[in-house]
Parts: C-alpha cells; sequence; structure tokens
C-alpha cells in the first residue's frame, strides 16, 4: 500500500489563529514527506498544551438545536438545555471544547438560508477559538445530495449517487463534488459525510438503495474515487461511508441491528472496491457502519466497536491512515448491547476517531474521560486520534489560513448561475428510459393537455414542495396545459377514482410512483389509469425498481429521485428537449420471480435521432 502522506497537500504557511504554534512557511523545495512531518511536528506541538479534557474534546462532534452560535430562539435554547445541558453551542464547545460540530436541517433547526448558515459557521468559529487551547472547528454536514441533504433552498442541489451511477460519468460525479465542496466551504462547512460507498446489491435495503452509485462494486468505487476528487480538490474533508459495507441488508441500523452474512470472498469482491478506490484516491475520513459482519468479526459486535475490523481490517489490510469517523452514536445498531457511557470508549479502543452524534455529551464526553483516568485509554492513544483529525483541518485549510467567511463569498458562490447550470446538464445524462413500446416518448405535439398525478413526495429540504405540482409546474414552463392531482403512495378507491374521471379529456397522463411494492395501491392506481385508454407515461421518482410491479406500461422512466432539479430533467426528456441518456446502474428483478432479470444493469433506452 502506497504511503498516504506523500498524497497530502503541502501547507504553505504555519497557523495564524494559534500562534505560538507557528513554524513559519514550509520552503518550497521541501518534499512531500518532509513537509508532512514538519506539519506534524506544528501540531503536536497544539496537542502537547491541550488538557486531556481539550484532547477529548476534540474526539467529539455533537448537534445542537438553533440557527445561531449565541442567540438561538427560546425554544431551541429550551431544547438545547433540555438535552445538551447549555443554552447555545458556543456553550456546549466552551464546556465541553468539541472539535466540530455537525448541522442538520428541520428538527436541529440549523439550516434556514445560505447567509444565515455562514453566520452560524462564523459563531461557532468563534467559540472555538476562545478556547484555552484555540483550534478551529471542522464543521460537518451530510450533504450527500439526491434522497439526502440539509441545505436546500438558496444552494445548488444536484443529482444524487445512483442518478450519477445511472450518467455513467466521472467527471460529472467529479464536477458535482466540486460544486457542492466549493458551496459548502462557502458556507463555513469543511467536512462533508459523502459519497456513499455502499454498494446497493438488496432492492430491499431500507437505508442505502438510491444513495448508492449502484450495483456494481466496480463501477461504484470509480464514481466514488471521482466524487472524493472533487471534494478534497477544492477543500473539502470527503468522507467514504458506511465501512465495511451496508449496501446488502433489509434492516436500517437506525432501527437496529444489521447483520451481514457476506462470506470474506464475497466482502471483498463486493463491498471493499469502493472503499479500497476511495483510499486510492486520497480520501481523509473513512465512516464506520452500525452492523455485523461475521466473516470479518465473529465476535457479534458492530463493525464501529470492532477492532478486528477497524484496526485489523480497514486500518492493516487496506492501509488506511485517515480519520475513523463512527456514523451516528445514537443509532440502535450501536447500542443494542452497550450502554451509553461505553459505546464511545468501545469506539475509540476499537480504532475510531471522531464520535458522531452521542445521544447524551455529557455521558459521551465524561465516559471517555473516566476510560482515560482509568487507565483503558491511554494518552498516547488520545493524541493519535487528535492528531489525525488536526491534520485533515489543517487540510482542509484551517490553520493556514482564516477559518471563517463570508456573506460576500456566500453571495458570489452558493446557488451561482454556472453551478445551476451544471446541475440541470448532469441530471439530463441521469434520467433513464426503461421502456418506450411503439415509440410513445417523446410528446407528440399534439398532446399538449397534460394530468401529472400519483405519489407526491416532499422535498426533502422543503416540505412545502411536493413532486406532482412541482413536476407538474415543470410542463408548463415547457409549454403544456397540465393539471395535477396528487394521490400519494397508497391511494383510497376514491382517490384512484378522481384520477381516473381527471385523465379523461387530457391527452396524456405522467404518473409518478414511490417505492412500489407487491401490494401498493399505487399498482392499482397505473391500472385503472392505463385502462382509460389514455396514454401513459410513468415516472418514478425514487426507487427504479418500481417498473417491475407496474405490468404494461407503455413508457417508464426512472428519475432517481424527486429534488427539482431531477424532476425537471425527467420533464424536458419526457417533453423531447433531450435526449434520455441515462443507464440503469442496478439490474432489476422480476416481481414474479425475482431470481429472472427484468432489465439487466446498464439497460437505458434513447430516441435514436
Amino acid at each position: 500500500m502506497q504511503d498516504r502522506s506523500l498524497s497530502r497537500r503541502t501547507v504553505l504557511a504555519s497557523a495564524t489563529l494559534v500562534a505560538a504554534s507557528t513554524t513559519g512557511v514550509v520552503g518550497l523545495t521541501a518534499t512531500p514527506a518532509v513537509a508532512h512531518e514538519r506539519d506534524d511536528r506544528r501540531l503536536k506541538r497544539i496537542i502537547s498544551r491541550m488538557s486531556i479534557e481539550a484532547k477529548i474534546g476534540q474526539l467529539f462532534v455533537p448537534y445542537f438545536y438553533g440557527t445561531s452560535a449565541t442567540s438561538p430562539s427560546r425554544l431551541d435554547q429550551e431544547r438545547n438545555l433540555r438535552e445538551l445541558g447549555v443554552r447555545t453551542v458556543a456553550e456546549l464547545i466552551a464546556k465541553y471544547h468539541v472539535g466540530g460540530v455537525i448541522y442538520f436541517s428541520g428538527w436541529a433547526n440549523n439550516i434556514q438560508d445560505p447567509r444565515q448558515v455562514a453566520d452560524l459557521s462564523n459563531g461557532v468559529q468563534r467559540a472555538s477559538l476562545a478556547l484555552p487551547t484555540p483550534v478551529p472547528s471542522l464543521i460537518s454536514i451530510d450533504q450527500e445530495h439526491g434522497a439526502n441533504v440539509r441545505i436546500g433552498s438558496g444552494a445548488t442541489q444536484l443529482p444524487g449517487a445512483m442518478a450519477l451511477g445511472a450518467g455513467r460519468s466521472l467527471a460529472d460525479a467529479r464536477t458535482a463534488g466540486r460544486i457542492s465542496g466549493t458551496e459548502l466551504a462557502a458556507l463555513g462547512i469543511h467536512q462533508n459525510f459523502a459519497p456513499v460507498a455502499d454498494v446497493n446489491v438488496n432492492p430491499a435495503n431500507p437505508i442505502i438503495n438510491v444513495r448508492s452509485f449502484g450495483a456494481d462494486a466496480r463501477e461504484v468505487g470509480r464514481m466514488v474515487a471521482a466524487q472524493v476528487t472533487g471534494y478534497q480538490q477544492v477543500g473539502v474533508v470527503a468522507c467514504a461511508k458506511h465501512f465495511p459495507g451496508h449496501g446488502d441488508t433489509g434492516q436500517d441500523s437506525h432501527t437496529g441491528l444489521p447483520v451481514i452474512t457476506h462470506t470474506r470472498e464475497e466482502w471483498e469482491r463486493v463491498d471493499a472496491p469502493p472503499f479500497r478506490a476511495a483510499i486510492a484516491a486520497g480520501v481523509d475520513s473513512i465512516m464506520t457502519a452500525h452492523l455485523q459482519v461475521p466473516a470479518l468479526d465473529p465476535s457479534n459486535d458492530p463493525a464501529t466497536l470492532s477492532p478486528a475490523i477497524l484496526q485489523g481490517v480497514l486500518r492493516g489490510e487496506l492501509g488506511f491512515d485517515g480519520v475513523i469517523v463512527t456514523d451516528a452514536l445514537n443509532m440502535q445498531g450501536v447500542r443494542t448491547k452497550y450502554g451509553d457511557d461505553r459505546v464511545p470508549v468501545l469506539a475509540l479502543k476499537a480504532g475510531a476517531d471522531q464520535l458522531l452524534f452521542p445521544p447524551d455529551i455529557d455521558v459521551a464526553y465524561n465516559g471517555v474521560l473516566a476510560a482515560v483516568r482509568g487507565g483503558e485509554i491511554t494518552e498516547d492513544r488520545l493524541d493519535e486520534s487528535v492528531l489525525r483529525i488536526l491534520r485533515i483541518k489543517d487540510k482542509a485549510g484551517l490553520f493556514s489560513g482564516s477559518p471563517f467567511t463570508s456573506r460576500k463569498e456566500v453571495d458570489r458562490v452558493v446557488g451561482a448561475r454556472g453551478h445551476r447550470l451544471a446541475a440541470a446538464r448532469i441530471a439530463e445524462r441521469t434520467t433513464t428510459l426503461l421502456v418506450n413500446e411503439d415509440e410513445a416518448l417523446p410528446l407528440r405535439r399534439r398532446q399538449r393537455k397534460l394530468l401529472v398525478v400519483g405519489a407526491s413526495p416532499a422535498f426533502p429540504t422543503d416540505d412545502t414542495r411536493t413532486t406532482v405540482p412541482e413536476l407538474a409546474e415543470a410542463f408548463d414552463e415547457l409549454g403544456y396545459s397540465t393539471t395535477h392531482l396528487a394521490t400519494g403512495r397508497a391511494p383510497d378507491a376514491a382517490k384512484i377514482d378522481e384520477a381516473v374521471a381527471a385523465a379523461r379529456g387530457r391527452d396524456a397522463v405522467v404518473v409518478t410512483t414511490d417505492n412500489v411494492g407487491a401490494t401498493s395501491a399505487q399498482r392499482t392506481l397505473v391500472s385503472r389509469l392505463l385502462a382509460t385508454g389514455v396514454p401513459v407515461v410513468h415516472l418514478a421518482v425514487r426507487n427504479p425498481y418500481d417498473i417491475a410491479h407496474l405490468g404494461d406500461v407503455p413508457a417508464s422512466l426512472a428519475s432517481y429521485c424527486w429534488t427539482e432539479v431531477e424532476l425537471r430533467a425527467a420533464a424536458r426528456v419526457i417533453a423531447g428537449r433531450v435526449d434520455p441518456r441515462g443507464r440503469l446502474p442496478v439490474p432489476i428483478q422480476r416481481a414474479d420471480d425475482p431470481t429472472r432479470v427484468l432489465f439487466h444493469s446498464g439497460h437505458g433506452l434513447s430516441y435514436g435521432r
């Protein structure tokens, strides 16, 4: 395995924010190895001035409530006090010396708009630099795009992983990572828990699915490496997840402890290649999975707590020397066997560095502190993890320049016109045409009156915007006369009758589906619409597997997600403004016989013009 230190960026200037640790400018003639050693010496001097408590704090990446570091709403202060024992994230940083925080939209109320996020990031940095040993904070987020996105309004929305997998373009995957990373950095966010490196070989996977690039390990590895490069080219720490592989499970690790039954040979062939590719691309962090893999560790501990998997396989066999970050420690998959005070201790002993989202920061922090004071974890072991964390902070530029951002930078970068245009073009290259009997698509010139009907999930970051009306609006902007009716994922008989009545007099019906199963009422909806004789176009807005349950639809497409960028691309494809170019990144089995393939990976039709 190549020495990863040789690929680390040479830092041109030492920290200006921790002046006592400065050593001057690294000489331009220094070799990468020498520069790396010099950087480590500088970072170790910072560590030498830290108390035990400060070192432990650097390992934690907790959540918090509120849009401001120092003056969140009264409700958010009350929630912080109830769950975290402090009123603000600034107080959280001061009390526990935390090395980073993670932002969430919705329930945590951290994200309203780009300017607010930048102000919040600056407040977090001011609190971090006010610590006795001032160290910039590594602010993190889950901005995978597609189905899992935190920053919505104002930021560029990009196709998610499976859509990019359908596009088969390494350049597009890299560009998507670069655009996303550029906007995150402008918001003061320098660690993104993406890309997903899991290989989705289980169509029933309830938690990964379209968050994966596909079912072919080699192709997933190529896309993962491209995204890692895109993010890290612009100074954002990428994170390949979820090691050792979460793609073949029928259980969600948020609610239980899945078991991966792959043999060692199957793991090497199916799960390992994307992580090897990420490491070869220089990925700075890798996230663990809360699942059991008996072929790698028969102890029945989750991978997050397994020395055999983290130290033996990830560090030893795969040669990864970057930051190992746990998946969220509030998830049930890691809490089934041990208490919340022991889980972070066992994760550190297994080889983890960053401890993400503990359910109770006080219990977790003091659990680690007790383990250090009692000799169960040595100070040298703490120093190893802190050094790795400071290395990625250094590489992200948090020591060599200002960790602060500005509203001017936000306005210049976030949601920039060029970014949005690039995202739209990328999305057009991902939309996949699965069925096109008798050249039903593109729509004919005379087919101007449309009905858009079907499942209408809310946008991932904005529940005021839903799929069906947004898709109808996209058709209206293309010159169609469109009506719409959202019937939901489980339409009852009355709603289906209403949809059939609405189809009368229309030139064509576009019906959306979301996660169709064998007993889904969405099947009845599609069947009844087909029986009207009005031409029907089916669009799977989430899982491409829906088509297996829908019988003889004359036209069917997959968009892999239901955000604006994917919906508008699908509308342009249906209208014939662009040709469909996506190809399935997963096989689709027959519903009546899962041992037989309905559509092979790589299948995708075009208009042939």
